[in-house]
């Protein structure tokens, strides 16, 4: 366990610091519009791009792995938006901010640094599968769903444009498209090129860390929403058991992949979940609380995890013959 808590504890502490530097630090919050340039844009694409384009093309058509993954991350968004939407009283986009904050995990910011320094380069193909299929998910389900419960007056048309442009303009979707292309056709960038991406990649996890930590001290929590009695179990503890149970069910897969897939779907809340409720206007401060408590308590929950994982107490494969 020691071991484990000091693999972990720099990523925790980076998270601290940063929510230190934003509590003592008098500054605002747009004042981190340019880290988060830097590492949505450039710091972290540049490291799913190396990842990838040095992974044979066979490890990257694996359809059920892909298929589990994002099913499970379906399966806990369909039912936090079940149990929202009867305690919302039919409120759709009230429950679609909901679902989201259950099945939507910082997998962008944390996944990758927390996952490669667990088990090593072998995660980095299911960090970025999952990346690039549970985002597709999120951005096809929030405006689908705030269409349906909200503003009807937006033809079809217009809503399935803007999923799309969504989808394939993220800079990470379309690192991880180039980076898949660079492997097919085998290329390798020239050496100053290769340096530079590896400069870049180094410093995609502490600065998205950073930001992330200066994020949350900045949005204070005013009070606890009594919503998180479902929301945090659901993210926390029972995301997890889908995707290890879901895993088991479509296929024998490498025990690294599996791992890393539990990993990731223990993750908190996405900052992104707090960045849709403001841009739809719906559940904005209980959101960035969902944030906030699940960030604090993940320490714990994926610190436990880990610990279960490596010493075998949780087996790879659910339903061994």
């Amino acid at each position: 366990m020691i071991e484990i808590i000091g693999l972990i504890s720099p990523f925790f502490v980076l998270i601290g610091l940063g929510f230190g530097a934003g509590r003592i630090v008098d500054r605002p919050l747009e004042g981190l519009a340019w880290l988060n340039v830097f590492v949505i844009y450039i710091a972290l694409p540049a490291l799913f791009f190396q990842l990838l384009a040095r992974t044979p093309v066979e490890k990257l058509a694996s359809i059920g792995f892909i298929a589990a993954t994002t099913l499970a991350t379906f399966v806990i968004f369909a039912v936090g938006f079940v149990l929202a939407l009867v305690r919302s009283r039919a409120d759709i986009p009230v429950a679609t901010i909901q679902g989201l904050a259950g099945a939507y995990g910082n997998i962008g910011y944390m996944g990758p640094g927390i996952a490669m320094a667990a088990f090593g380069p072998a995660a980095a193909v299911p960090v970025a599968l999952i990346f690039c299929f549970d985002n597709i998910l999120h951005f096809v389900m929030a405006p689908l769903m705030m269409a349906v419960g909200g503003d009807r007056t937006r033809p079809p048309g217009v809503v399935a444009r803007e999923v799309l442009l969504k989808i394939f303009t993220h800079p990470f979707i379309l690192a991880t498209i180039v980076g898949v292309a660079a492997a097919i056709v085998q290329f390798r960038p020239p050496e100053p090129i290769e340096r530079l991406l590896e400069l870049l990649a180094n410093a995609a996890a502490p600065c998205a860390l950073f930001a992330m930590g200066v994020t949350l001290a900045l949005r204070p929590l005013k009070r606890v929403p009594m919503e998180l009695s479902t929301i945090v179990p659901m993210k926390l503890l029972v995301q997890p058991v889908v995707a290890w149970l879901l895993l088991g069910v479509f296929g024998d897969f490498d025990p690294i992949w599996v791992q890393t897939a539990i990993l990731l779907a223990c993750l908190p809340t996405a900052t992104n979940v707090f960045v849709m409720a403001q841009q739809y206007g719906v559940w904005v401060e209980r959101a960035s609380a969902t944030v906030l408590v699940t960030t604090v308590l993940s320490v714990g929950t994926v610190t436990l995890l880990l610990f279960l994982l490596s010493s075998g107490l949780v087996p790879t494969d659910p339903f061994p013959q």
